[in-house]
């Protein structure tokens, strides 16, 4: 199958619960490339933690690298945590990394950072990955989002950025890290009445959401 791709709508709404979730219910293998706000102290509840636990690999550290390759301390956008060190990442190694990762497991969760709209130079963003690794692999593109007020906006914004280049999700995940103002439920109707077709399910607070169907 192709590389599954788990994006959002913002930043800490749950993409690294959802990715950790479908690891483990398709034995797959997952990597999030990109990471900052990462050091020694921070490791032990950091999205890479949370994946090689998925994954049944020691959750130490030194293997953060077997999840992320570009790991950076501060804790802001990718472009800007690696300005921070004197660094820089290149879109060609990044999805190059993913290529390979992808012809070496099947099946493979890519898990992407912040929003989908988030910097990684000065030229691209989550977008833009999306698009190029579509190119080389195919794509099967997971949407999650809040259940926060204003969520169905943000919701419907990245969906039609999504869709405007032909990657429209399999699968939009309402996240219930927070209870909302209205019960999720209805959070995910409102949504699915707009997202022509496409499957909407519900990651409730505390509980799981089943997805391999889907892929």
């Amino acid at each position: 199958m192709p590389p599954i791709f788990v994006t959002s709508s913002g930043t800490g709404i749950g993409k690294t619960y959802v990715s950790a979730i479908l690891t483990r219910e398709l034995k797959a293998r997952a990597i999030k490339p990109l990471v900052s706000g990462l050091d020694e102290e921070t490791f032990p509840g950091s999205d890479p933690a949370q994946l090689l636990a998925a994954m049944g690999e020691p959750v130490t550290y030194e293997n953060a690298s077997l999840v992320s390759r570009w790991r950076f301390r501060a804790a802001l956008s990718p472009d800007m945590a690696a300005k921070r060190e004197g660094r820089a990442i290149d879109l060609g190694e990044l999805v190059a990394e993913c290529v390979s990762a992808a012809r070496r497991h099947d099946p493979l969760v890519i898990e992407g950072v912040g929003g989908l709209m988030v910097p990684l130079d000065e030229r691209h963003t989550v977008l833009d990955w999306m698009k190029a690794l579509k190119a080389e692999t195919g794509l099967a593109p997971l949407l999650v989002v809040g259940a926060y007020l204003g969520t169905i906006s943000h919701t419907l914004t990245s969906l039609a950025a999504m869709r405007a280049e032909n990657i429209a999700p399999r699968v939009i995940v309402v996240s219930e890290r927070e209870p909302g103002p209205v019960p999720v439920e209805e959070t995910a109707e409102t949504i699915a009445r707009f997202a022509g077709g496409i499957p909407v399910r519900i990651a409730p607070r505390g509980g799981a959401v089943s997805l391999a169907d889907l892929f």
